[in-house]
């Protein structure tokens, strides 16, 4: 038995409800600014309390407006049902590899987060707990699910790729497109119950399958105790990683450089602007002026506690400016937004320090996940992501 199922219910878009996904974005005045401009995208519903009237109001207070907007989609016509479906969904941009991926349902009970824990689905990363509780409570609010993890399949990915290729050549004009916000084409198919509903979910779900993206969703799915979770199946060769880094808005110390050299780190002032780095070291941008940085390794350390971004965690932010990953002061931001982005936050006042790190690697990826530990918060920026807001899946 596979590990992916058909939707039961599904709500199709019809178009103009795509959606980056609710925590995507470095600054939240950015979510205001997009439900602005498009009161139909699935952010208005993912992100309630961000809507331009609900400003103010607390995500919990503001979960009844997320059900009326929800409603009042289904009602206009944003969405079309269909039953016992999954969704071929492609990824196009010119100059691109295209990405495919698969729409479906997957067994919760097969997440896995340890070595002796059993189970297909692999979660990799540390999370946010009040996330975490966002997404349970919009669940049962909406039973919906509108924002999809991203799973890699890393047994049968070749040959994943191949069908979803072969299947969205022969699938005729999509049910539907959505153009993002770098301009890729996101299209989705129906696939109805039939041979080819069945090959796709069992090559889906033919090996283990890791969360490149949704690690809070996941979680969600089992703290709400779902059966199972809205998940889009996709292949490593549709995605690749880009680098994922931090802005601190207050620094709680002022010159924090001796301190730094004092913890055992390596300092040393750049000519240039910070960017991001290779492998093993990072780069500070503070008050103008920009450092390539060095932290010191854990003597007898796993691989995962001296990834770079683990040393940033535990040295930078945790050792020597005294702030918990949780922190509101820090900022966690994805690839999507460039190292000019970042030292312009800071020249402009909207934080006090960027720090640049280098992209996981794949290898570093999968040997971790082999090995069934976990990354650091916020360390793996996949693109490109699956779009919220084209499938959604009603909770029975």
């Amino acid at each position: 038995m596979t590990v992916v199922h058909p939707i039961s219910r599904a709500w199709i878009t019809t178009g103009g409800t795509g959606a980056q996904n609710y925590d995507e974005f470095a600054d939240d005045a950015e979510i205001t600014e997009i439900i602005a401009a498009n009161p139909h995208s699935a952010l208005a519903i993912e992100m309630p309390h961000r809507a331009p009237e609900s400003l103010g109001r607390s995500f919990t207070d503001a979960l009844p407006d997320a059900a009326a907007r929800l409603a009042a989609e289904q009602a206009r016509g944003g969405y079309a049902v269909a039953e016992q479906v999954v969704v071929l969904y492609r990824i196009s941009a010119p100059g691109e590899p295209t990405g495919y991926g698969l729409w479906a349902m997957v067994d919760t009970d097969q997440i896995s987060t340890a070595a002796d824990e059993p189970g297909l689905v692999i979660r990799n990363e540390d999370v946010f707990i009040a996330k975490v509780r966002e997404r349970v409570a919009l669940a049962d609010t909406l039973r919906t699910l509108l924002s999809p993890v991203l799973l890699l399949q890393t047994g049968r990915g070749e040959e994943l790729h191949a069908a979803l290729a072969a299947a969205a050549a022969t699938a005729g004009e999509p049910a539907a497109t959505d153009t993002d916000q770098s301009g890729r084409t996101h299209s989705i198919w129906v696939i109805p119950a039939g041979p080819v509903q069945d090959e796709l979910t069992a090559l889906a779900g033919g090996g283990e399958l890791v969360v490149a993206d949704g690690n809070h969703r996941s979680l969600a799915a089992q703290t709400g105790n779902l059966p199972r979770f809205l998940a889009v199946v996709t292949t490593p060769e549709s995605v690749f990683i880009q680098p994922y880094n931090r802005l601190v808005a207050e620094l709680p110390v002022g010159d924090f450089l001796p301190a730094l050299r004092a913890a055992g780190a390596q300092v040393e002032e750049l000519p240039r602007p910070a960017a991001v780095p290779a492998k093993g070291s990072i780069e500070l941008y503070a008050g103008g002026r920009s450092y390539a940085v060095v932290l010191p390794p854990s003597a007898g350390g796993t691989a995962v506690d001296n990834l770079d971004h683990a040393l940033v965690e535990r040295v930078l932010l945790r050792d020597v400016l005294g702030l918990d990953p949780g922190d509101k002061r820090i900022s966690y931001v994805g690839g999507d937004y460039s190292a000019d982005w970042l030292r312009g936050e800071v020249d402009a006042g909207r934080a006090e320090l960027a720090v640049l790190i280098a992209p996981v690697t794949v290898d570093d990826f999968v040997a971790v996940n082999l090995a069934r530990q976990k990354l650091p918060r916020k360390s793996t920026w996949f693109t490109p992501k699956a779009r919220a807001g084209l499938v959604l899946a009603e909770l029975g």
